[in-house]
C-alpha cells in the first residue's frame, strides 16, 4: 500500500503551560548550529524529559522546525524516507516531490541516489532550519542507520539535525565528536538539580514539600523526572508525606512499578479501566478510545488526563491525538496483562476493526497479530499485498507473514506465493520452494507443469480473486528466479518461458522480468547472442512498464555480454546510450550509473587510454560519493587494479583485488571473472607461483575438467599458471597444455565468445614461443590480431609483456598486419619495452643505491609527500584505501631508512627519485 501519512507524527508537541524552565540546557541546544555542529544528540533512558526539553526549546526558537516522531514501523527504510521528506515539506512545501514519487514507485532507484537528490533539494532551502527526530531508538534497522549516516555525512550547512533517543544510534558519533560537529546532552545533563526538583514538585505538581523532603526525593530518584512526577501524583492527598517518601527506594524500574501502583489505586474504577484498556494503543484519540473501551466520552477523558499530568503527550496542536509516555504505557500494559488478560484479544480486535474502517490497514494488521487473531490478519495481509509490493515494503510484509502460523498460510495460495517472492527478494532462498509447493497443491499442478486456471477450490481460502487467477504466472516468475539463484540454467529458462506463455502481452513488468531471467540464464550457460537478445527484450519491456531505472541498470549486463563477445565498440555504444538516457532523468541518478563508468574504464584501459580509464573511475567514485555506491561495489577496485597492472604496480593491484574480494556480493548475474582468479593472474605476473599453485589446488582445477563458460576464465588462468611454471623450470608437459588450449578454443568459438578466443589464441602463440617454435607461434597470433584489430584491442597484447612484444616484432617483420602490429609496437615502446630483442630497460641508477627499490605506487605516494595533502586526501587523489596509503608509507620509510615525511622527501631528492 502506498505509505499513508499519519499527520500526528509530524506535529511538534506543544510546550506545557506549567514546566520547569531549564535555561542551562536551552543554551547548550542554542549553541550547536551557530558553532557549525551538524548534530545534537539527546540520549537518556525513559523519563528524563527529552521530548519536553525539545518542546520547550522549539517554542522559543526563531528558526523553522521540521519534526518527526518515530515508531517501530519506521524501521523500514522506504517508510522512514517518505516520512522524512514529508516532515521537511512542513517547512519547505516544494522540497522532495520527485523524491516521494520515486520512493513510491514499483522499482525505486538505489537509496543513496534518492538521498543525494534529496540533499540537493535541501540545499535550495534559504533559511537555516532544524530537523528533529524524536524517539530514534524505536527504529531497529541497519538500513535506516545507513540512511541517517549518509545524511549526516553530507548534510547541507543550513540544516541542523537533533535526535532524541534512549540509546546511542549507530552513527559515526566518535568522528563527529572529534571534529567538533556534535552537541550531546546525556543523563548527567538532563536530571533535575535539587532546585529544579523543588520547583517541579511544589509549583508544577502543586505540592508543599519541605526542603528536606525535596532533598530526599531528589536523592532517591537521582533527579529522574518521571520518578518525581509519579511520586508527586502518588502523594496528592496522602496524609503521611514524609513516611511515603521514606517508603520507596531502588532502581528506576522498581520505583515505576511501585509508584504507578500507587497512582492507579487512587483512581476511580472508570478511569483505571480506561487507562489499562487503552494501554494497547500506540496513539490515542477520542473515537478510537470509545471503540476500544465500548464507552463514550473518550475525548473528554483524554483532555482530563492531560490536564492532570498523567503522562499523556499531545501529538498535534488541536489536542486530537495523544500518546502515553512510553514508560507509563509499559507499566499500564503490564497491569492490564495481570488484571484483565482475558480482555486483551478483544481489545486488539476492536482496535483492528476501527483501523480497518478508518483506512489504516497496517495498524489494523498489527493489532490483529497482537491479538493473535491470525485469520483476520491473514485476510488483511492478502488484501494489502499488491500495494505493499508496489511501494517496495517487502520487509514489513515479510515480518507480517512470519508472524502467521504455517498451517494458516498453507491454506492460502496467494499468501504462499507472496511469501515466496519476499523471501526470494531478501535472499532467503531456502524456504521459497516449500511456499511455492504449498500454492501449487491448490492449483492442481506440480513444479514441472503449467498451473490450471480454474476457480479456487472450496478447501482453500482466497480473499483476492484477481490475485488468485494471476498465480500461475507469479509462481513461474518465482521459480525462474529461484532456479537462477541455484545456478540451474535449464530450469531458469523453462520457467521464464512459462511466464511468457502465461502472461498477457501488456504485462510489461513481469514479462520484462522473465525475459531478463532468460538472458541471465543464457549468459550463465555461455550462449551469449541469445542471452543478449533476451536481456535486451527484457529491458525494453521494463522501460515500457515505466521502470526506467532498472532498464538503464540493465545496460551493464548488455555491455558485459558484448565485451565477452569481443564486440568492444558495441559495448562502448551501449554504455554511452544508457548514460544519455540516465541524464534525461533529471536530478535523480538512476541505479547502475556509477557502474557504467566503471565499465567504460575497462574499455578505455583495453584501448590503452589509461588517462581516460582513470577519469572514468574518478567519475564513478564521484557519483558513488554523491548518489550512493555502485550496484556492484567490487567492480570499482577490480577496474582500478587492472589500471595498476598496466602501470606495473602489481602490489597495488593485489591490494585493490583484496578489497574487491571483501566487497563482492553474489547476485543473479554469473560470476564469470572471479576475483580470486584475477589475483592468481597477478601472482603469476609476480612469479609468485606458490600462491598460484595454492589457488589451483584449492579449486581442484585440471586440464581434464569438463569445460563450461562459467569456469572458462579460471581454466584460462590455469593455462597461464602452467605456462609460467614451464618457463620457470621446464617441468610441465607443455604438449598437454597446448592440447587443453585447443579444447578451450573450440568451446569459446562455438559459443561466440570472441573475447576468450583472442586470449586463448595469444596463449597458444606464447606456448609455441616457449618451445622455441616461432613460426608455429605466429599462426595463432595472426588469428588473434585479425579478430582484435577491428575492435581496437591493445592491452590484451601489452599485458603479456616482453615475450609478446618480441612476437609482434617478428610478425611485423614478416608483413603480418603491418598497420596494427606497428601500432602495438609503438604501445610497447611507450610502456618501456622498446628494445624487444633484449631485456627490459634497467631501472634508473639512482634507485640502485637502495637495497630494495621503490615500487611505482610507492613513488606516487612519495611524490605527494611534497604536498600538504594528508593521508585521507592522498588516498582520494590516488583512488586507493587509506590503509593502503599507510602500508606504502611504512614501506617507504623502511626502504629510505627515515622516520617521517620530511626526511623521506629529502632522502628521495638526494637519490633523484623525485
Amino acid at each position: 500500500m502506498p505509505t499513508s501519512i499519519l499527520a500526528t507524527k509530524l506535529y511538534i508537541p506543544p510546550a506545557r503551560s506549567q514546566l520547569v524552565l531549564r535555561p542551562r540546557l536551552i543554551e547548550r541546544l542554542n549553541e550547536g548550529h551557530p558553532l557549525g555542529r551538524k548534530l545534537t544528540i539527546i540520549s537518556a533512558p525513559a523519563g528524563f524529559g527529552k521530548t519536553t526539553l525539545i518542546s520547550e526549546w522549539v517554542a522559543g526558537c526563531d528558526r523553522p522546525i521540521a519534526w518527526l516522531s518515530l515508531d517501530d514501523g519506521d524501521s523500514d527504510p522506504i517508510r522512514f524516507l517518505i516520512y522524512l521528506v514529508t516532515a521537511l515539506q512542513t517547512i519547505a512545501p516544494n522540497v522532495g516531490e520527485v523524491v516521494l514519487s520515486l520512493l513510491r514507485s514499483p522499482q525505486p532507484p538505489p537509496t543513496e541516489s534518492i538521498l543525494i537528490a534529496l540533499l540537493n533539494e535541501i540545499t535550495t532551502i534559504q533559511d537555516n532550519f532544524i530537523f528533529i527526530l524524536d524517539d530514534y531508538h524505536l527504529t531497529d534497522s541497519k538500513e535506516v542507520d545507513n540512511v541517517l549516516t549518509f545524511l549526516v555525512e553530507h548534510q547541507p550547512p543550513q540544516m541542523h539535525l537533533v535526535i532524541t533517543t534512549r540509546e546511542d544510534p549507530n552513527l559515526p558519533l566518535a568522528q563527529l565528536r572529534a571534529r567538533g560537529k556534535l552537541t550531546e546532552l546525556r543523563i548527567a545533563d538532563l536530571r533535575f538539580t535539587p532546585a529544579e526538583a523543588g520547583e517541579f514538585l511544589n509549583k508544577v505538581m502543586g505540592l508543599n514539600l519541605s526542603a528536606e523532603n525535596i532533598s530526599v526525593l531528589e536523592a532517591r530518584t537521582e533527579g529522574w523526572i518521571a520518578g518525581l512526577q509519579l511520586a508527586a501524583l502518588s502523594m496528592q492527598g496522602h496524609q503521611d508525606v514524609s513516611g511515603f517518601i521514606q517508603a520507596f527506594a531502588g532502581d528506576h524500574r522498581y520505583i515505576v512499578d511501585y509508584l504507578v501502583e500507587e497512582v492507579l489505586q487512587r483512581q476511580p474504577e472508570s478511569i483505571r479501566n480506561f487507562l489499562l484498556q487503552t494501554a494497547i494503543l500506540e496513539r490515542l484519540n477520542g473515537p478510537l478510545c470509545d471503540a476500544i473501551t465500548s464507552q463514550s466520552g473518550g475525548k473528554a477523558r483524554l483532555e482530563t488526563l492531560q490536564r492532570g499530568n498523567f503522562f499523556l503527550i499531545p501529538l498535534d496542536d488541536k489536542r486530537h491525538w495523544y500518546r502515553y509516555h512510553h514508560l507509563f504505557a509499559d507499566v499500564l500494559h503490564m497491569h492490564l496483562m495481570t488484571e484483565q488478560p482475558d480482555q486483551v484479544p478483544a481489545l486488539h480486535q476492536r482496535a483492528s476493526e476501527w483501523y480497518e474502517q478508518n483506512d489504516s490497514p497496517a495498524d489494523a494488521i498489527r493489532h490483529a497479530l497482537a491479538g493473535a487473531d491470525f485469520e483476520r490478519a491473514a485476510k488483511l495481509i492478502e488484501l494489502a499485498i499488491p500495494a505493499m509490493s508496489k511501494s517496495r515494503q517487502e520487509a514489513a510484509l515479510l515480518g507480517w507473514l512470519k508472524s502467521l502460523p504455517n498451517e494458516l498460510i498453507r491454506a492460502r495460495p496467494v499468501l504462499s506465493v507472496a511469501y515466496a517472492h519476499v523471501l526470494l527478494d531478501g535472499g532467503e532462498i531456502d524456504g521459497v520452494d516449500d511456499r511455492l509447493r504449498d500454492a501449487e497443491q491448490w492449483l492442481g499442478t506440480t513444479a514441472d507443469g503449467h498451473a490450471q486456471s480454474g476457480a479456487p477450490s472450496a478447501a482453500m481460502i482466497v480473499v483476492d480473486n484477481e490475485a488468485f487467477y494471476r498465480l500461475p504466472g507469479a509462481i513461474a516468475v518465482a521459480r525462474a528466479g529461484l532456479s537462477l539463484a541455484r545456478g540451474d540454467v535449464a530450469d531458469t529458462m523453462k520457467y521464464a518461458r512459462q511466464v511468457l506463455d502465461l502472461l498477457p502481452e501488456d504485462d510489461h513488468l513481469n514479462r520484462g522480468g522473465a525475459a531478463g531471467f532468460l538472458g541471465l540464464a543464457g549468459w550463465t550457460g555461455g550462449d551469449l547472442e541469445s542471452a543478449h537478445c533476451a536481456f535486451a527484450e527484457g529491458m525494453a519491456q521494463l522501460q515500457m512498464a515505466g521502470n526506467i531505472s532498472d532498464a538503464i541498470g540493465g545496460a551493464i549486463t548488455l555491455a558485459d555480454i558484448r565485451m565477452a563477445q569481443g564486440r568492444l565498440r558495441e559495448a562502448m555504444s551501449t554504455y554511452e546510450q544508457a548514460l544519455q538516457l540516465a541524464k534525461k532523468q533529471g536530478a535523480i541518478v538512476p541505479r547502475g550509473t556509477s557502474d557504467m563508468y566503471v565499465g567504460l574504464s575497462e574499455l578505455h584501459r583495453e584501448h590503452n587510454d589509461l588517462h581516460a580509464a582513470t577519469q572514468d573511475l574518478l567519475r564513478s567514485k564521484d557519483l558513488g560519493e554523491h548518489t550512493g555506491f555502485p550496484q556492484n561495489r567490487y567492480r570499482f577496485p577490480v577496474a582500478m587494479a587492472r589500471i595498476r597492472e598496466s602501470q606495473g604496480d602489481l602490489d597495488g593491484a593485489l591490494d585493490l583485488l583484496d578489497e574487491a574480494e571483501r566487497l563482492y556480493v553474489s547476485s543473479f548475474s554469473p560470476n564469470v571473472r572471479p576475483v580470486a582468479a584475477l589475483k592468481t593472474r597477478v601472482w603469476i605476473a609476480q612469479d609468485s607461483l606458490g600462491e598460484a599453485l595454492d589457488w589451483v589446488q584449492k579449486n581442484g582445477l585440471s586440464t581434464h575438467d569438463e569445460l563450461t563458460y562459467l569456469h572458462e576464465f579460471e581454466h584460462i588462468t590455469l593455462v597461464r599458471f602452467f605456462l609460467a611454471r614451464y618457463k620457470s623450470d621446464n617441468t610441465d608437459n607443455i604438449s598437454e597444455t597446448i592440447g587443453f588450449l585447443e579444447r578451450l578454443l573450440k568451446a569459446a568459438q562455438e559459443g561466440g565468445r570472441t573475447g576468450s578466443v583472442i586470449e586463448i589464441l595469444i596463449l597458444q602463440a606464447l606456448a609455441h614461443q616457449a618451445q622455441g617454435d616461432v613460426p608455429a607461434a605466429l599462426v595463432p597470433l595472426q588469428q588473434a590480431l585479425t579478430l582484435a584489430e577491428p575492435e581496437g584491442y591493445i592491452c590484451t597484447f601489452l599485458d603479456e609483456g616482453l615475450p609478446m612484444a618480441q612476437l609482434i616484432l617478428e610478425a611485423s617483420k614478416r608483413g603480418i598486419m603491418p598497420d596494427y602490429t606497428g601500432k602495438l609496437l609503438v604501445a610497447f615502446e611507450a610502456q618501456g619495452q622498446g628494445n624487444v630483442s633484449a631485456s627490459p630497460i634497467p631501472a634508473p641508477r639512482a634507485s640502485q643505491s637502495l637495497i630494495e627499490p621503490l615500487s611505482q605506487r610507492e613513488l606516487e605516494v612519495l611524490r605527494l609527500f611534497k604536498t600538504d595533502l594528508l593521508g585521507p586526501e592522498i588516498a582520494d587523489q590516488l583512488v586507493i584505501a587509506l590503509s593502503t596509503v599507510r602500508t606504502h608509507t611504512k614501506s617507504i620509510y623502511s626502504k629510505l631508512n627515515v622516520n617521517d615525511r620530511r626526511a623521506a622527501v629529502k632522502r628521495a631528492a638526494e637519490l633523484n627519485l623525485i
